[in-house]
């Protein structure tokens, strides 16, 4: 029954994330909008979906739905480790900065601002 709540979590997730690239497309050039997006919406529900296991006692089965599927499937980072590499090879070198950092600022803050949401 758990690897089928990751299933179905993840499947979902990565419909979502598959949706997001839908609306913002990446073309090799430029900020990699959708993955950016992707990974602070991921981060934001985590956040949620942390908290509110934290207070609420989230069943075990629904944590791996949500938690380890749904996030699992919707985060980039193996995407998102690629569009660096394709950066670098590009010698796009304050794109690579500029995505690392706000990647990695943003989407802490975003797990910061779900847990907040929930927890208000």
């Amino acid at each position: 029954m758990n690897y089928l709540m990751v299933f179905i979590g993840g499947g979902l997730g990565a419909s979502a994330r598959f949706t997001v690239s839908r609306f913002l497309p990446y073309l090799g050039k430029g900020f990699p909008w959708a993955t950016f997006i992707a990974n602070v919406l991921s981060c934001t529900i985590l956040g949620l979906l942390v908290a509110y296991s934290m207070e609420k006692n989230l069943d075990n089965k629904y944590q791996l739905l949500l938690i380890t599927g749904f996030c699992g499937g919707f985060s980039t980072f193996s995407t998102f480790s690629a569009e660096i590499y394709k950066l670098i090879s590009d010698s796009q070198w304050l794109m690579v900065l500029i995505y690392i950092l706000a990647s990695l600022i943003v989407c802490t803050f975003s797990i910061f601002i779900g847990i907040k949401i929930f927890q208000n």
